[in-house]
């Protein structure tokens, strides 16, 4: 595969307005202002998606339509949409291991000012 093309075979037009009418009502104007948040590379930002990436977003954000309509009773147990969830690093998985005040006292030591919230 060259750089810059993608796998597989590109999405049907039907794909590509149904995925930016999705991405509308999540409160994006287009693709390029959803790259952020949706995690989309700079092809993808461009409205160019192979057919198995715009289902994949669609699904996604469908899930996350169906959660908001479904009104969480509980905001702080509410699961957030995954477009607004980054994935994490690995090495901010690792960081999740470690306790606050080990945290704490390792910036402190390398001159970090840490208050506490």
């Amino acid at each position: 595969m060259a750089f810059g093309q993608s796998a597989g075979p590109p999405a049907s037009g039907r794909q590509v307005d149904e995925l930016l009418e999705l991405l509308q009502a999540a409160g994006h104007t287009d693709f390029r202002d959803a790259r952020g948040p949706m995690g989309f590379t700079q092809r993808q930002a461009a409205g160019k998606f192979t057919a198995q990436e715009a289902a994949d977003f669609i699904d996604q954000l469908q899930e996350a339509e169906h959660q908001r309509n479904l009104g969480a009773t509980d905001e702080e147990d509410a699961d957030p949409p995954p477009s607004a969830v980054p994935k994490p690093s690995a090495a901010e998985l690792a960081l999740r291991e470690f306790s606050d005040q080990l945290l704490a006292a390792e910036l402190q030591r390398r001159g970090w000012i840490v208050v506490e919230p």
